[in-house]
């Protein structure tokens, strides 16, 4: 017999311990108790073969193994919500379908109040929303899958319109307990280049712009851990792995709570979130009105 699939609802709690560095936050999340938490982490263990937590009197975390189990299973996680969507889709047959395709560092923390005031302008207007990185979202709108992107990193290819719509910096943070937490001068830039540290992939805006500051420095180091998220990213930097480089819309939470400490550095590392669409087509009536939502 082959092996079973896991459990949608097990890869969810997964996710929510990865987002809260806790089984008990994650169980409150989902709205469960913590001993069925638990066992359904335990199950989701045997059915993979890999222990996915270490467990302690203190609580539990993300193993290494269980920190890429995460990404993975938040890509098969996005293909259910998309096909739960589609389905949504196609049963209601709604009209005024907008197709946005955005980094996930904007998709995560941006788009959602936008999407909510683009309801407020236009009650009517439906939104596909896909979640990429930088160079997806652009080879998206070229190959016309796409009505409007959003994209982090230096600029915009030549063939697409821009128009900046917000701004962002990237901040390397460490655990409490790290030594750069203790550093008492700015971090200088042949530091950085000489660290492995926690990175998102090669063609996400925040590799991009790192690379983009430390190409004259001896550039990037080989990670320490490369991932195509950035809350399994952020929750190995909270274990103390190693430095992590992250949006500071992603980690402001976890800096506010003690749980990572934002270390200064010499490095400017300031970049613009801008909006793209394919030169020579015009732009849908809704993709006008979320990006003046989006601009203001």
């Amino acid at each position: 017999m082959p092996p079973r699939l896991p459990d949608l609802d097990a890869l969810e709690l997964l996710v929510a311990v990865a987002e809260t560095g806790s089984l008990g936050q994650a169980a409150a999340r989902q709205e469960i108790s913590q001993p069925s938490a638990s066992a359904r982490m335990r199950t989701l263990e045997r059915r993979l073969g890999v222990q996915l937590l270490v467990r302690s009197t203190s609580g539990s975390r993300l193993t290494s193994a269980g920190l890429v189990v995460t990404d993975w299973a938040r890509a098969v996680l996005d293909q259910a919500h998309a096909l739960v969507e589609g389905a949504a889709v196609l049963s209601a047959r709604r009209r005024g379908r907008l197709r946005v395709t955005a980094s996930l560092t904007i998709a995560e923390h941006l788009v959602p109040g936008w999407l909510v005031a683009l309801r407020d302008v236009d009650p009517s207007v439906h939104v596909e929303l896909n979640v990429a990185n930088s160079t997806h979202v652009i080879q998206r709108l070229r190959a016309g899958e796409a009505d409007l992107g959003f994209i982090e990193g230096r600029g915009a290819p030549r063939d697409l319109h821009s128009r900046a719509v917000a701004r962002d910096r990237l901040v390397v943070v460490v655990a409490p307990g790290h030594p750069w937490a203790r550093k008492r001068r700015p971090l200088r830039p042949v530091e950085l280049a000489a660290t492995p540290l926690l990175l998102r992939e090669a063609g996400s805006g925040t590799r991009e712009t790192l690379e983009a500051a430390l190409a004259g420095h001896g550039g990037v180091a080989e990670p320490a851990l490369e991932l195509g998220a950035t809350a399994p990213l952020r929750a190995a930097a909270v274990s103390g792995t190693a430095p992590a480089v992250l949006s500071a819309l992603a980690v402001a939470d976890e800096i506010a709570a003690g749980r990572l400490v934002e270390v200064p550095s010499e490095l400017s590392l300031d970049r613009v979130l801008r909006a793209v669409w394919p030169r020579g087509r015009e732009l849908p009536a809704p993709a006008h009105h979320l990006l003046r939502v989006a601009r203001s």
